[in-house]
């Protein structure tokens, strides 16, 4: 089985970046965490590698894009309902982050966006899956009835 090990995310303050990532309720694993690093522990299955610029550096030849002025990716952390996305977002803001103002209401889904304090892009997010698969079923048998 294949699994993302880490996603790594540049930051320029590790210290504000930890406070962050602490108040939206994440814990750290201390083995992979230094004075330029921060193993961020999301799930069992999840790590976000919170990185210094200069360490973030080591691992590409390539320039370190800032999260601040562009997005290259946008990280959607599933939550178990509609308030638990809004608690992590009120989380979030009170911790420095920047409400994207970006709001998905779809009924089955319900999904928010928040920018860390280094503007790396996350996205509390809920889905019904079981709704989201009946309304599939509903677009199918109307357009068999049209």
């Amino acid at each position: 089985m294949s699994q993302i090990a880490f996603v790594n995310l540049p930051v320029t303050d590790l210290s504000r970046a930890r406070s962050f990532y602490a108040a939206l309720g994440f814990s750290f694993d201390e083995r992979f965490s230094d004075d330029r690093a921060a193993c961020v522990v999301v799930s069992e299955h999840i790590f976000l590698m919170l990185l210094t610029r200069e360490r973030f550096a080591e691992f590409t030849p390539r320039p370190i894009g800032d999260p601040a002025r562009a997005t290259s990716v946008l990280l959607a952390l599933s939550r178990s309902s509609r308030e638990e996305v809004d608690a992590f977002m009120a989380a979030g803001l009170r911790a420095g982050g920047t409400d994207n103002d970006m709001i998905q209401d779809h009924g089955f889904m319900y999904a928010r966006s928040i920018s860390d304090p280094d503007g790396n892009v996350l996205e509390p997010a809920w889905m019904d899956v079981t709704a989201y698969e009946r309304s599939l079923g509903d677009e199918l048998n109307s357009a068999i009835d049209a």
